[in-house]
């Protein structure tokens, strides 16, 4: 039996986040699952995340630990309401707030190791904090502040359709820069 990831759970409409959009082609598409109490994601650094020579550039290290963190938020709402994902009504979170110290150079060569562990559940908003390791080693830690997304914001973005600005097969074109 092969697990399902939180991201993968996420209705079509919301699956084209850069970071965890499973329909985004050229994103990250994290995968993140329980572990115990805790969330786990694995998620190897590619040679165009490099920060200096060996090294990967700290967007990259924020955008891990957010969309882990969002995903964790997701799994453990649903948890804490004795559902399984996936089920209606469907919990997407977005990102309140979100803090990384960076505590060491993380290694472009290794596996990077995200760990979530759920803070606190009050209302809407769910607070995650994540560890960031590589090859054992604590690079990164963060905080991320999630809220669920209004069902009345699901609800808007399936009537524009599956696919927005920018995303492969949209017909929606992205502003012209400046």
């Amino acid at each position: 039996m092969t697990l399902k990831a939180f991201q993968d759970f996420y209705p079509d409409d919301v699956s084209h986040c850069y970071g965890c959009g499973r329909l985004n082609a050229e994103g990250l598409q994290i995968k993140s699952f329980w572990d115990g109490e805790e969330s786990v994601c694995h998620f190897r650094p590619r040679p165009y995340h490099t920060a200096l020579p060996g090294y990967v550039y700290g967007g990259l290290i924020a955008s891990l630990i957010d969309c882990h963190a969002t995903g964790t938020a997701a799994a453990a709402r649903h948890r804490e309401e004795n559902r399984a994902m996936g089920t209606e009504p469907p919990l997407r979170f977005v990102t309140a707030s979100l803090h990384v110290d960076y505590l060491a150079p993380t290694p472009i060569a290794a596996v990077l190791e995200l760990r979530g562990r759920v803070r606190e559940i009050k209302g809407r908003k769910v607070s995650v904090a994540v560890t960031l390791s590589a090859d054992g080693s604590l690079c990164a830690r963060g905080e991320v502040v999630a809220v669920q997304m209004p069902p009345d914001w699901m609800e808007k973005l399936k009537l524009k359709g599956s696919r927005g600005p920018g995303v492969k097969g949209s017909s929606e074109k992205l502003p012209d820069s400046e």
